[in-house]
């Protein structure tokens, strides 16, 4: 009985296509490669100065902090844009793998800076990266002449390594010196992507849920003001669903500890699941499901040095009903039902 149970159980399992077309295995591949850089790769980049100091590496280590100390402030000044990494043809595989697709709903103007504000989180904010950050979709093209650089938490540029690909890429802190800096500078025609939902939106990213956490985040509105940056509404349809949460509702024990972990680390630990490698049942690699990133029309803003509350009050809550407007427009047409609303949280 115990054979024809588990008999059963593998014959129940999707198994990956291993003479699939080479599109699609190189999509695997691209996938794959993220997986290693976002995960072992990161922790071994946490843990190289503990190696390289008791292995005797010291002169490697000294030489790297004194690089650190001399770079320390890339995060802050725009990071080093390397647009030869950024366009390898190995993030178009990656973007090819869900697919996600980068929808333009209107021109914008070179000559202006744009602060755009990415929905939702989801577990790991791939169309973000895909579009904004390794050009994987074509923004470049797509939005021919706007540079892109995309905020992270100042805590991703302290490992050694990890932080040069993330400068690479064009990362910045999220933090108002870095974005002032960026939208501050002479250059024009500059888009900061802000993931405004942050860790807390983590959260909320289960299958089918659009459930944001924006209704009290008003800082990127002030420095849209503080800046002159018109602010522009982005919406992920299927964002969410690329991985599996475990269920973590308010009140449970599980949503306690992950708001206490949120609270003392600064970062969110949603228990998720997706695909494996070789089967589709169960594991870690994010399910290959449709990640439609849609571009709304840009909301003029007034430079203004020292906003008032009213006015940033007013123009957060035109930036909610224009991205609730947003997600209306496009949701039957990326598969949400039409009674399903945007909820801000």
């Amino acid at each position: 009985m115990l054979n024809y149970r588990i008999h059963k159980n593998l014959s129940n399992i999707k198994w990956v296509n291993f003479f699939s077309p080479w599109e699609r295995q190189r999509a695997y591949f691209a996938v794959l490669v993220w997986f290693v850089l976002i995960y072992p790769f990161c922790c071994l980049c946490q843990l190289a100065p503990f190696v390289l100091f008791f292995t005797g590496q010291w002169i490697f280590l000294a030489l790297y902090a004194c690089w650190y100390y001399y770079d320390k402030e890339s995060p802050k000044r725009g990071g080093y844009r390397d647009n030869w990494f950024r366009r390898l043809s190995l993030h178009k595989w990656f973007a090819n793998y869900f697919p996600i697709r980068l929808h333009k709903t209107v021109e914008l103007d070179k000559k202006q800076n744009y602060i755009f504000g990415y929905h939702p989180h989801g577990i790991l904010g791939v169309g973000a990266w895909s579009c904004f950050g390794f050009d994987g979709c074509n923004a470049s093209q797509i939005f021919n002449g706007i540079r892109f650089s995309i905020c992270t938490l100042p805590g991703n540029f302290t490992a050694m390594f990890r932080r040069e690909i993330l400068l690479s890429i064009g990362l910045i802190e999220s933090s108002k010196e870095s974005i002032e800096y960026v939208l501050g500078s002479e250059e024009r025609g500059r888009a900061v992507v802000i993931v405004i939902g942050g860790a807390a939106e983590a959260l909320e990213a289960h299958p089918g849920k659009h459930t944001l956490t924006l209704a009290t985040r008003k800082g990127f509105v002030r420095e849209a003001l503080k800046t002159g940056a018109h602010l522009v509404p982005v919406y992920a349809f299927g964002e969410n669903d690329i991985y599996k949460q475990i269920d973590n509702p308010e009140g449970s024990v599980l949503r306690k500890m992950q708001e206490w972990g949120k609270k003392k680390m600064g970062i969110s630990l949603p228990l998720i699941y997706g695909r494996g490698y070789f089967q589709m049942a169960l594991g870690l690699l994010p399910i290959n499901t449709s990640v439609n990133v849609v571009v709304g029309n840009p909301i003029e803003v007034m430079k203004t040095e020292n906003p008032e509350k009213e006015v940033v009050d007013r123009i957060h809550k035109r930036y909610m009903e224009e991205l609730a407007k947003l997600f209306d427009e496009h949701k039957e047409r990326f598969g949400v039902s039409e009674e399903t609303n945007l909820v801000f949280q």
